[in-house]
């Protein structure tokens, strides 16, 4: 077990792409437990801690997307979605439900396992500042937990590692293609999805930010003095 980089759940109903992805990754040393469906990857979710889990969008009974609704309060584990071509609204809406990336269905094996570790590394724990209070809100990295006005948020790894830079980094302000770079993402529109979604567990206001506030024409800063 020491031997593997890390466990990861396959979440997939096509049992080819289960297998492929289960010898391309094992041949890698990862761990790899593999699922046939959001009911039986709940399941296994129950009984084992996994580093990462990769999951499909469209599945028979429940979806990817509603996997992830039903279990995102208590789930931190990092989420590769796999989507098919063309389903940009899906990608979004993944995004939105608390995904960290996605990756087009058909994909080359080599670009699967670079997205993986680079959201492990991201994940992996560092020596900056992980709490934070100010006002009436609470941020806990460690526990990827905000807490505002004694109601508690769960957050993803893709936002901690965001939160992570800004608390760090107070009042600087972050370009879209510097966020982009932290996360792994180049597309504005899913950065904006995630500072939404960011906004509205920590604004008391999200559409009149007070704390995480757009500047016009050049990013994003996060203001907690």
């Amino acid at each position: 077990m020491n031997d593997f980089l890390a466990h990861i759940l396959v979440v997939d109903d096509d049992e080819g792409i289960r297998s492929l992805v289960k010898k391309y990754l094992n041949e890698n040393k990862y761990l790899v437990t593999t699922a046939d469906s959001a009911e039986d990857a709940f399941e296994k979710i129950q009984i084992i801690e996994f580093d990462l889990i990769i999951l499909d969008i469209m599945m028979p009974g429940k979806n990817g997307l509603e996997f992830i609704q039903e279990n995102k309060k208590n789930l931190s584990t990092p989420i590769i979605l796999l989507t098919a071509k063309g389903q940009a609204n899906e990608r979004v809406e993944g995004l939105e439900t608390g995904a960290d990336d996605y990756l087009p269905k058909p994909f080359e094996p080599k670009e699967l396992l670079l997205r993986i570790k680079n959201i492990l590394e991201k994940t992996k724990k560092s020596d900056l500042k992980r709490f934070i209070e100010f006002e009436n809100i609470k941020i806990d990295l460690n526990k990827q937990l905000i807490f505002k006005n004694k109601v508690e948020f769960k957050i993803n790894n893709t936002e901690k590692i965001i939160l992570e830079k800004m608390i760090n980094n107070p009042g600087k302000t972050f370009e879209r293609m510097e966020i982009g770079k932290l996360i792994d993402l180049d597309k504005e529109r899913s950065i904006d999805v995630i500072i939404t979604r960011l906004r509205k567990k920590i604004e008391l206001d999200p559409k009149n930010p007070k704390f995480l506030q757009t500047i016009r024409g050049a990013g994003y800063v996060l203001w907690i003095e």
